[in-house]
């Protein structure tokens, strides 16, 4: 198991960008997947981005080409650098691992 912190979030405006860092509690490079998530109230929680240990990464088609996902395994952190933000990303981002582990989650609020 690993603990998760986020932090990053707030408020910005359309066009704007935010970058979201997790904290993991261990080594993550043993951690093959790593990622965001994203959910707003009423919602199921949904993918934004992954990457493996391997630097491998997937996105969701709605944040391709304006958010990007890395990691630093030596510092046990990763990243999600959001660009282009729109009002629909309004939403609690929430870092996972062995997509079983979350964290507590970020608030983004993008106004329009």
């Amino acid at each position: 198991q690993v603990q998760l912190v986020e932090s990053g979030g707030g408020l910005v405006q359309a066009g704007g960008s935010l970058r979201l860092s997790c904290a993991a509690s261990r080594n993550i490079f043993s951690i093959r997947t790593m990622g965001w998530y994203r959910q707003t109230p009423g919602k199921q929680r949904e993918l934004v981005a992954t990457i493996t240990n391997g630097g491998s990464t997937n996105y969701a088609d709605s944040v391709k080409g304006r958010f990007n996902i890395s990691r630093d395994n030596a510092k046990n952190m990763v990243y999600l650098e959001m660009n282009s933000l729109k009002p629909e990303d309004t939403a609690v981002y929430y870092c996972m691992a062995f997509f079983t582990s979350w964290g507590q989650g970020t608030q983004v609020a993008v106004s329009s």
